[in-house]
């Protein structure tokens, strides 16, 4: 089940459902928005073959330009059910979308970015390091596992608790 309050850090362990999840709703974003359907992916723990993941589905969307005018694209997300949250990040926008009308439970993260830039690629080659290099996934695994157990409320400690292994990773594309 698909879903996760907020500032709650709970592992949940794979679900192989995800990747379907994921693409029908990449399908569904493509249909009813401008994006075109290779410039959204499926990224985050959960694109991760067998990877323990907060179970809230991690999506990229690609765009030309960050900075350009995207309220069209905003109003096409909303009436998606994805809302604009407040996280400032230099490389993305931030999207959610909730179980209901509450607001409460997450079940799913549009990170709106440049297609091709930086961001974009680091997080794709991340998802796919992690699928082909079993001893990185193990250690990610366990290190996530601390880090969940270490700050079950806090998922701002928990990501920063994993930053310097992402980074490690990223700078293994270059």
């Amino acid at each position: 089940m698909l879903g996760l309050k907020r500032n709650d850090v709970r592992l949940v362990p794979y679900d192989p459902q995800w990747s379907q999840m994921a693409d029908e709703r990449i399908k569904e974003l493509s249909a009813l928005t401008d994006m075109l359907e290779h410039r959204i992916a499926h990224i985050g723990s959960t694109a991760i073959a067998d990877m323990p993941a907060k179970p809230i589905i991690d999506l990229a969307v690609g765009v030309e330009q960050l900075d350009a005018d995207h309220n069209d694209l905003f109003r096409q997300l909303k009436q998606c059910g994805f809302l604009r949250l407040r996280v400032q990040k230099q490389e993305e926008i931030v999207f959610a979308a909730f179980t209901d009308d509450s607001y409460e439970t997450k079940t799913h993260i549009l990170h709106l970015m440049t297609y091709n830039g930086e961001l974009w690629n680091n997080l794709l080659f991340f998802r796919d390091y992690m699928n082909t290099h079993s001893a990185e996934h193990s250690a990610y695994a366990a290190l996530k596992r601390r880090a969940a157990s270490a700050h079950p409320t806090s998922i701002p400690a928990y990501t920063e608790e994993k930053t310097a292994f992402v980074h490690r990773i990223y700078q293994l594309r270059t």
